[in-house]
This record gives structure tokens, C-alpha cells and sequence, in this order.
């Protein structure tokens, strides 16, 4: 009879265990610590996060770290507790500016420069490379310009004759 109620048991574990995990996973994620501290400047001035501050007993890092931990402890959510810092201490208290009003050029600008360097750089070589300045090429000198006569050819040789021996 035990064996009967062996392959059922099992079968009720899993179950249940699946259960466990699909419960588990419906919950919506509560931040952590660690990243909301990551989403704060340090006010210290040292410009690097709550939790990357490296001042020991910092006044700054360490009342926020507290906080956030308090909040948390109240259940609010990683927006609220953002929101809570940033009306209070302002847009600098953010560790990455938001996609709001004028901050979005913080994030287009570095993006649009290279874009826009890699534009002339690449318009420039083509140019160099394809004949757009520097030393015209004999054939492009030769389509562009009258025919060298036997007249020319004469006087270049007397001029340069003329130079080495001045020289």
C-alpha cells in the first residue's frame, strides 16, 4: 500500500512545488537596497553613488541608506522612493538623468555627436580618396588643362637649367 502512495506523494510535491514557484513569481519584484542606492548620487560631493561612496561614516550616504531602507521596510516601490529623493533634494540626486523635458538631451547628445563626427570623417576620407582636393592626379591635370606644346616643354628646361646654376 506504501508503494501506491509513493508515486502520488511525489506527484503532490511537484505539484505543489510548482505551485510554490508559479506564486513566487506572479509577485511584481520588490526593489532592492543596493539598487535604489545605485540610483542615487551621493550628496557628499563625491560624485559617486549611495552605495559606491567611499567616505567612511558619510553624512550624507549614510541618512539616505537609512531611509531607504525605512521606506522599504513601509513597502513603497522604487518610483515612489526615487520621487520622495528627487522632490526633495532635485534632479541632481538622480544617478542617470530622466527621459524628461530637457534632460533628454543628456542621453541624444552624446549619440548625435558621434553620429555627426563619424559623418565628416567619413565625407572627408571619401573625398581624399576619391579626388576632391590635395594633388591633382596627371589624368585629371591633363583633362582640365591646355595641351603641353613643344614651346613649353623648351622654356621649363632653360628655367630649370637656369636654377641649377643659381643654386
Amino acid at each position: 500500500m506504501t508503494r501506491a502512495l509513493r508515486p502520488v506523494s511525489r506527484a503532490v510535491l511537484v505539484a505543489l512545488a510548482l505551485a510554490t514557484a508559479t506564486v513566487v513569481t506572479a509577485q511584481p519584484d520588490r526593489p532592492t537596497q543596493q539598487e535604489i542606492e545605485e540610483s542615487l548620487t551621493c550628496q557628499c560631493g563625491c560624485g559617486l553613488t549611495v552605495h559606491s561612496c567611499n567616505h567612511i561614516q558619510c553624512g550624507s550616504g549614510e541618512p539616505i541608506k537609512k531611509e531607504i531602507g525605512e521606506r522599504l521596510a513601509r513597502g513603497e516601490t522604487r518610483e515612489q522612493i526615487l520621487a520622495a529623493f528627487r522632490q526633495r533634494l532635485g534632479e541632481k540626486v538622480l544617478s542617470s538623468p530622466t527621459l524628461e523635458g530637457f534632460n533628454w538631451l543628456a542621453w541624444v547628445t552624446p549619440f548625435a555627436g558621434l553620429l555627426i563626427a563619424g559623418t565628416v570623417l567619413t565625407v572627408t576620407i571619401r573625398r581624399r580618396t576619391h579626388g576632391g582636393g590635395g594633388v591633382p592626379s596627371p589624368s585629371r591635370a591633363a583633362a582640365g588643362s591646355p595641351p603641353v606644346t613643344d614651346e613649353h616643354r623648351a622654356r621649363l628646361a632653360r628655367e630649370l637649367d637656369e636654377f641649377d646654376r643659381d643654386a
